[in-house]
C-alpha cells in the first residue's frame, strides 16, 4: 500500500485533474491520497493571527481543511473512493479503487503534542503511511526538489513541516518527493519501472 501525500499548493494547479487520474488509474487498490489543506488552511493561520486564538481550534481548523480538500479530489475524480477513517483503508483497498482520506478523526477536543503547526499533512500522511506499514510514502509539492537534499535541509527551509525529519527516522519505507510537474517520474515509479528517488 501507498500513501500518496498531495500538497495543498496543488489546489488550483492547472496538472490536479491528471494526477488524479494517474492515481486513480494505476493506484487501484494500493494507493491512499491524503490531502493537504492548501489555501483553505493559509486562511486558518491568517485568522489566528488577526485573533491570536489557541492552537488547538486552529489544528481543528486546519483538518477540516483537508477534509474539504478531499471532497474537492473526490468531485474532480469520481473514480477514486473517499474514507472517513483511518480503519477503513485496508478493507476499502480491496474493493480495487484508488483512496482519499478525508481525515476527520484527527478533529480533537483537547489538546496534545500533535495539535500545533509543528505537524501539518506531511508529517500527518508520513504517520498514516506508518501506521499502516505502507510500502512507500510519496509526497507532491508545487515545485520539485532536489533528491540529494536531505530531510533535515528541507524541514529547515520549511519544505517539510518540523516534526517530519524526526518521525521519518523510523520510517521502514521509501519517501519519495516531486514536484507537480514530474507526472512522468511518478507513473514510472507506480509502474516499478524506477529506482526510489532517497530511502
Amino acid at each position: 500500500m501507498w500513501v500518496v501525500k498531495l500538497g495543498g499548493s496543488l489546489s488550483t494547479e492547472p496538472m490536479l485533474p491528471q494526477w488524479l487520474a494517474l492515481l486513480a488509474q494505476l493506484g487501484g487498490g494500493r494507493v491512499t491520497i491524503v490531502p493537504g489543506g492548501g489555501g483553505l488552511a493559509n486562511e486558518v493561520r491568517r485568522l489566528q493571527t488577526h485573533w491570536d486564538f489557541d492552537d488547538l481550534p486552529a489544528h481543528n481548523m486546519a483538518v477540516l481543511a483537508m477534509v474539504q480538500n478531499a471532497w474537492m479530489i473526490k468531485g474532480l475524480q469520481p473514480a477514486l473512493q473517499l474514507v472517513d477513517t483511518e480503519a477503513e483503508i485496508p478493507r476499502a483497498l480491496r474493493s480495487g479503487k484508488a483512496l482519499v482520506w478525508a481525515p476527520n478523526e484527527l478533529v480533537r477536543n483537547e489538546a496534545d503534542d500533535n495539535t500545533n503547526w509543528e505537524v501539518t499533512g506531511d508529517s500527518i500522511a508520513l504517520g498514516l503511511a506508518s501506521r499502516l506499514n505502507a510500502e512507500r510514502l510519496l509526497l507532491i509539492k508545487h515545485d520539485a526538489v532536489d533528491p540529494q537534499r536531505s530531510l533535515a535541509e528541507l524541514v529547515r527551509d520549511e519544505v517539510l513541516d518540523q516534526r517530519f525529519d524526526a518521525w521519518s527516522q523510523h520510517a521502514a519505507f521509501p519517501i519519495d518527493i516531486l514536484g507537480c510537474q514530474q507526472l512522468d517520474e511518478a507513473r514510472s515509479l507506480l509502474l516499478g519501472d524506477a529506482r526510489p528517488l532517497r530511502h
